[in-house]
């Protein structure tokens, strides 16, 4: 079996939701279309066309990656915390990789724990700048209470309300630790020329680095928007960009020999989930719903939200993107699943090497019902929930697909951030929408600021 990404549909012929599901004719339209918008992105000439540094960060990131490293060894020995104070694009991703990979910290973070798995390897990282709630920023300071900490500051121009007053709070309890030296403990990832940020990290000393002009926040993760946090926790950055420069070159090899526009779709993972979101879409669906069987895959569903929520979201079009961590909301959520109206389908993410975990003792005569699952370790008992889950839904009348990756490490959580992002890209422009702008959140700004005039 493949230890690469793969994409599959689950839904087989015969299937109730086998309908919604596009037939021969329509797959060679679909790849025909696909290809088209694939061969804009590569060719730089696609709506947008000024933000696909995004394509390339895989490699562009040996530019930065070894003053990271450094850094991140530099807060190993400064601080005991590090407040990643961001909003959206600016933390989704590195929150969604670092809760994948991590374990809660003794004061409400994540930390990276050794090889043991029991001492942390680097700085607790804790969130802030992503909500405008008094209460959330009174009780991160209260854990922050007699304990060293930095901020990394992460905004392109610097005055994005929800990260600016909550950096301004940061900065002040920095000041009366520190004094003078405040500005030691202060990281700026900004514009690398423009901006207030830009002109407050120049002004002050900090240390900083740079977020591409030519990326947007949402495709950002493997900037070092996400690679200064994830690095600093101790995570292993460059497995996490080797795992996307996999995805990425399989993306852009070209067939050895002329094939049919819809085998190449079907060899293509990125092509293949693109083409049928949108049949999907076109469809009726209106509703994506992202699962997974791993908790600590669940923040992963949040990035991707964003990334196609924003992406496609616009003119009255674009598939609502909701996300769900099973089993636990196969109790809240799987009768609406089950059972609702059939606007929706399913795209599972699945694990093939998952962490074995306990294995269940035979039973001393309770009448639990768990006595044929005797010997069996959670992994296998999840595995079969997943499976049955998925076998459920689609008899269901839910369209089931799955994307599958070798293990939940940083390989393969970069492999699974470059696929996304590339299918995201390519479906947007098959929607015949920018992927990469996002007017509608001026809307609410604008109101926002009109209301704090004073």
């Amino acid at each position: 079996m493949s230890e690469s990404l793969r994409f599959e549909v689950f839904t087989s012929e015969g299937s109730p939701a086998a309908a919604a599901l596009p037939g021969d004719g329509e797959l060679d339209a679909l790849a025909g279309e696909a290809l088209v918008a694939r061969g804009a992105l590569l060719e730089r000439r696609c709506a947008g066309a000024d933000f696909l540094g995004w394509l390339d960060l895989p490699l562009a990131a040996e530019d930065w990656i070894e003053d990271v490293l450094s850094l991140s060894l530099d807060l190993v020995a400064e601080v005991d915390h590090l407040v990643v104070a961001g909003i959206g694009g600016s933390y989704l991703g590195a929150r969604a990789v670092l809760k994948a990979l991590s374990a809660p910290g003794p004061r409400g973070g994540r930390v990276v724990l050794d090889q043991a798995g029991w001492e942390p390897v680097g700085p607790e990282i804790h969130f802030a700048g992503h909500d405008l709630s008094g209460a959330a920023l009174d009780d991160l300071l209260r854990r922050l209470h007699g304990n060293t900490f930095a901020v990394n500051v992460i905004s392109k121009s610097g005055t994005t309300l929800e990260t600016a007053a909550a950096f301004r709070v940061l900065r002040e309890e920095l000041v009366k630790r520190h004094g003078t030296e405040a500005d030691d403990y202060i990281i700026a990832t900004t514009d690398p020329d423009r901006g207030a940020l830009r002109a407050m990290a120049r002004a002050r000393g900090w240390r900083s680095f740079p977020i591409p002009p030519d990326v947007g926040g949402r495709f950002s993760v493997l900037s070092p928007v996400g690679l200064v946090p994830l690095a600093a926790a101790g995570l292993d950055v460059t497995a996490l960009l080797d795992g996307a420069r996999s995805m990425r070159e399989r993306f852009l090899a070209e067939p050895e020999s002329p094939v049919a526009a819809a085998a190449q779709l079907l060899a293509d993972p990125v092509l293949h989930y693109a083409a049928l979101r949108q049949h999907l879409r076109r469809s009726g669906k209106a509703v994506e719903v992202l699962a997974c069987f791993e908790p600590a895959l669940a923040a992963l569903g949040d990035w991707w939200a964003q990334l196609f929520g924003e992406s496609e979201g616009k003119g009255g079009q674009g598939l609502f993107p909701a996300r769900v961590a099973y089993t636990t909301d196969l109790h809240s959520l799987g009768q609406y699943l089950q059972d609702g109206p059939r606007h929706l389908f399913e795209t599972f993410l699945h694990v093939e090497h998952p962490a074995p975990g306990p294995i269940l003792a035979a039973g001393g005569g309770e009448r639990d019902g768990l006595d044929n699952l005797a010997g069996m370790n959670l992994a296998e008992i999840n595995r079969a929930a997943e499976r049955g889950t998925m076998t459920a839904h689609d008899a269901g009348g839910v369209p089931v697909l799955r994307v599958s990756v070798a293990r939940a490490d940083e390989s393969g959580l970069g492999e699974l951030i470059w696929f996304f992002e590339a299918a995201c890209a390519v479906s947007a422009l098959m929607q015949g929408v920018n992927p990469f702008d996002q007017p509608g959140v001026e809307a609410y700004k604008a109101e926002m600021r009109r209301l704090l005039e004073r």
